[in-house]
């Protein structure tokens, strides 16, 4: 297992995959819902430098904001342990579990922006792209849906109250339209 310091970009794929399955809170769905969506954006960028490079290019940056959530997801949920185990006596625990929590909240409101928006470019590669990587095209357009549908989820258990009503609300419509985007892929 590799060092919890070190970015899980810098992990081989065998070591990503054990750390993901190791008995560790992180990383965990964040993480690999942030991972998933640049997979996804490198999908989409693949087929459209097959014609369209505007997309690719879109795609690209995508990719470079995605990547880079894995590791602020494991960190956000290292600062949100920290905070709960500090002790209930203490008088800036509240305060430093709303911070935490709010922390928790906003990276995977990120990463479902972002795999939104892969799932849409990807999308319309499949019906206006290259013909032959349609089946990429709807690849990425399943999995960024995926990585939303997580987001979504991971944000409704971290929501507590009315701190991150809005954030959860907001995720999941974006995760709903990225399903009906894979439910149009499958359709046509």
């Amino acid at each position: 297992m590799a060092d919890p310091a070190d970015s899980l970009l810098d992990l081989t794929v065998r070591d990503l995959l054990d750390s993901v399955a190791a008995r560790t809170p992180a990383p965990g769905g964040g993480g690999v819902a942030a991972l998933v969506t640049a997979m996804a954006a490198g999908l989409t960028a693949m087929a459209a430098r097959f014609g369209d490079g505007a997309v690719a290019e879109r795609a690209d940056e995508l990719r470079a904001v995605a990547a880079p959530l894995a590791d602020a997801d494991a960190a956000a949920y290292g600062g949100f342990l920290a905070a709960v185990r500090r002790p209930r006596d203490d008088p800036g625990r509240a305060e430093a579990v709303a911070r935490a929590r709010a922390d928790t909240i906003a990276v995977p409101v990120v990463i479902a922006d972002v795999a939104g928006e892969v799932a849409g470019l990807a999308a319309d590669l499949v019906l206006n792209g290259n013909p032959h990587l349609r089946g990429d095209a709807a690849a990425a357009v399943h999995l960024a849906a995926a990585a939303a549908a997580t987001a979504a989820e991971l944000l409704a258990a971290n929501a507590k109250g009315e701190q991150g009503i809005a954030e959860r609300d907001r995720a999941r419509e974006i995760a709903a339209t990225a399903r009906g985007l894979a439910d149009q892929v499958d359709r046509d």
